[in-house]
């Protein structure tokens, strides 16, 4: 009797074995598909690929057949034989039908994988225009991170939202300009392969800097075929690019090499002399145990001229032009070498740890001049600010799978050492009147977070919380005597978020969150840490659904709150306070396929942000967005061709808190059309195509020329690009 029992539990087991398979799905060339969809057709039971591309279907025995989908490939239909198995898709057109809305917190990551192959990224500016409603704007010539705005926030060039690429922060804290200062100009728009965003506070992962959300990056694993690529245009423009595959025909190491150098003196009166060269190694490899070794490697540096920020009453007298320059010895050099090791490793089917180290070394050194001669009406008020800095950090995170839920517990650090961290008054570059502020900062964040998702069904409940630690030390070198400031704070943040997923076309969601964003260690230590970790507190009530198969939308209302804090205003080396803030507002987006090669996209944002302790009428935010779109139409692959317009519209908003002065709104237009003949593709591309008058970037500003008594308050810009075209030939082996 107890054989028997011995022998039935065995095939028990056996057969529930065979009924739960595990496989992957890659493409032709190895790289993991993640977001397919395979359903099997006898039982109906169905599964997504995770991150690496491997998925877990039950109800599956020997000979059923399994259909499989993914956006940008092929349905595959794959009968089922044994365990352990690997599903191969090719490439094929974009299909919207072929979309699934997957049943989890990062779903709208659809919305960006559409626009990243129907409207590949040109520029390093562009990669940031991939989530929706973001705008961006340069104003200190090209070397310099751009302005930012999401959600009715000016978030200057970083200060509210969190970018990385690869797991490696890109904001700096405690920059010499401005907090959260973050510059994507080291990466190579040609490596980039995914973007993953998310709007609000309620990413357990995602820390300092994401209150009106986050941006990360993904690059390539592994290149199909070599490439170069040469570019050339008006305004001495000149872009070379090369993509090299190191390992080929290695199904488990793959290397590549990108290289990219530009040159480009801008359409304005004082040349820019810009210059950029960008290089970028990543090597992976796949273990005998599936586990994964990723080892990158960058260099980047630049340096640039600027006309800088010009009075709107130089151009409307005559004075000067919309690309002249009150100050042509603006601009200044930059440079960044990382370096970023990862390791993935699987402790079983449903348990894998992922962690990545990484370290910077970051020099930066600009000169701007803002007020001209309001200050010192004899040399002028240009400024340098300068800092070199080292970044260390770690990202650690376990994943466990359950039968009904989803367990993530990270940990890390991340520690800046800046060295000389300067704010000077200088004339003419090479000349410094008087140095302002001088010091050293060293600022460490220890951080955990706990996230839990717990299916009920349909039903998703995801509760998270966040824990930080920052310790902020500063010696200042222009004081008497020799001391370290310090002072340190914790910070608790709780996240609750509900999914609610109808089916594969349909998800609803109710988002919560608590967030911050750091500030600058010298605001910490003046304020002997009051007030220096602002909490942002914020909801989302959205949805994603296809109504129709070839149509996929997007919609949110939204509500974000920021507490009061002070600012460390690094152009006048000045602590200010910032008080309460109230946004909300609407989010609104379509994917339309018209036909197999014709595609239309646009979002619409509006957004209501106020002061909440200011009186009305005096409550603006200066220079929040308060309505933005962006869209276009785009041609993939109709008989080589390849392009489309793409329009951007900002409406005119307040540039001061009473509204008085006005930042002008715009809309502008670009074109690009892309020919591929066999190991060749030709293309050209027209920025502003219709040459409209539209100012980039715009600020109220109190300045005064040299000439003038008395200072004026006025909108200070820097003009947009004028028309702009320029040509393009790639050779791929």
């Amino acid at each position: 009797m107890k054989n028997s029992y011995t022998l039935l539990m065995l095939l028990f087991f056996a057969f529930a074995q065979s009924q739960i398979q595990k496989g992957v799905v890659t493409d032709s060339i190895g790289n993991p598909i993640d977001n397919a969809y395979i359903i099997n057709t006898n039982s109906q039971s169905h599964a997504h690929t995770n991150e690496f591309g491997a998925f877990s279907i039950d109800k599956t025995s020997k000979g059923d057949l399994l259909k499989v989908s993914a956006l940008g490939f092929k349905k595959t239909d794959y009968k089922f034989e044994s365990n352990e198995f690997t599903i191969i898709l090719e490439e094929d057109i974009y299909k919207l039908d072929q979309v699934v809305i997957q049943p989890k917190m990062n779903a709208m990551n659809v919305i960006s994988k559409i626009d990243l192959q129907t409207t590949p990224v040109n520029s390093s500016q562009e990669i940031l225009r991939k989530v929706p409603g973001l705008f961006i704007g340069q104003h200190a010539g090209g070397g310099k991170a751009e302005q930012i705005f999401l959600r009715g926030f000016d978030i200057d060039h970083g200060t509210d939202i969190a970018v990385s690429v690869d797991g490696m922060p890109v904001n700096m804290v405690s920059h010499a300009h401005g907090q959260g200062y973050a510059d994507l100009h080291f990466v190579i728009p040609e490596t980039v392969d995914k973007i993953d965003f998310g709007k609000g506070t309620y990413y357990a992962n995602k820390g300092d800097f994401a209150t009106a959300g986050y941006v990360t990056f993904q690059t390539k694993e592994r290149v199909d075929k070599s490439a170069i690529s040469v570019e050339a245009g008006q305004f001495n423009t000149l872009r070379t690019v090369g993509v090299f595959n190191l390992l080929e025909k290695n199904k488990m190491q793959n290397a590549y090499l990108a290289t990219e150098y530009i040159l480009t003196d801008g359409p304005f009166d004082a040349p820019q002399d810009f210059s950029r060269l960008n290089l970028f190694g990543k090597y992976t490899s796949v273990m005998a145990d599936n586990s994964k070794l990723t080892v990158i490697a960058s260099r980047f540096t630049s340096k640039w001229n600027a006309s800088g920020q010009i009075p709107q009453r130089l151009v409307d007298s005559g004075a000067i032009s919309r690309f002249g320059a009150v100050d042509a010895t603006e601009g200044g050099n930059t440079a960044r070498t990382n370096v970023n090791v990862a390791v993935t490793k699987p402790l079983n089917e449903n348990t894998f740890v992922k962690s990545n180290a990484y370290y910077s070394n970051y020099n930066f050194e600009l000169y701007s001049n803002f007020t001209f001669f309001l200050e010192d009406p004899i040399n002028g008020d240009q400024i340098r600010q300068k800092e070199s800095r080292d970044i260390y950090g770690l990202n650690t995170e376990f994943n466990k799978k359950y039968a009904n839920s989803l367990c993530q517990v990270g940990f890390g650090f991340r520690a800046d050492a800046t060295k000389n961290t300067e704010l000077s008054h200088t004339v003419g570059r090479y000349t410094t009147l008087q140095t302002l502020k001088l010091g050293d900062i060293d600022q460490t964040n220890i951080f955990s977070y706990i996230n839990v998702e717990y299916t009920f069904g349909k039903l998703k409940i995801n509760p998270a919380i966040r824990f930080d630690y920052f310790k902020f030390n500063y010696q200042d070198k222009l004081a008497p005597t020799f001391v370290t400031q310090s002072q340190d704070k914790v910070k608790f943040s709780p996240k609750l978020n509900f999914i609610y997923s109808a089916n594969n076309n349909l998800q609803l969601y109710l988002k919560s969150g608590f967030g911050f964003h750091s500030n600058d260690t010298r605001v910490v230590v003046a304020q002997t840490g009051e007030k220096i970790l602002p909490t942002a507190i914020g909801t989302d009530l959205g949805a994603i659904f296809k109504p129709f198969p070839k149509l996929v939308i997007n919609t949110a209302l939204w509500y974000l709150y920021l507490e009061q804090e002070f600012v460390y205003v690094g152009d006048a080396g000045i602590v200010e306070p910032s008080g309460k803030t109230k946004r909300m507002g609407f989010d609104l987006g379509l994917r339309y396929q018209l036909t197999d090669w014709l595609f239309f996209d646009t979002d619409v944002n509006y957004t209501h942000a106020r002061s909440i302790d200011e009186p009305s009428g005096q409550d603006y935010i200066p220079l929040a967005p308060d309505f933005t779109s962006t869209g276009g139409i785009s041609i993939n692959k109709l008989k080589g061709f390849s392009g489309g317009i793409r329009y951007r519209y900002l409406k005119s908003r307040p540039a001061n808190e009473d509204n008085s002065i006005v930042a002008k709104g715009y809309m502008v237009s670009d074109v690009n059309i892309n020919y591929e003949f066999k190991n060749f593709t030709f293309g050209v591309a027209v920025e502003n195509i219709f040459n409209t008058k539209w100012n980039e970037t715009q600020f109220a500003t109190e300045s005064r020329l040299q000439n003038e008594t008395q200072s004026v308050d006025e909108i200070h810009f820097t003009p947009g690009t004028p028309f702009f075209m320029k040509g393009k030939i790639t050779y791929r082996f």
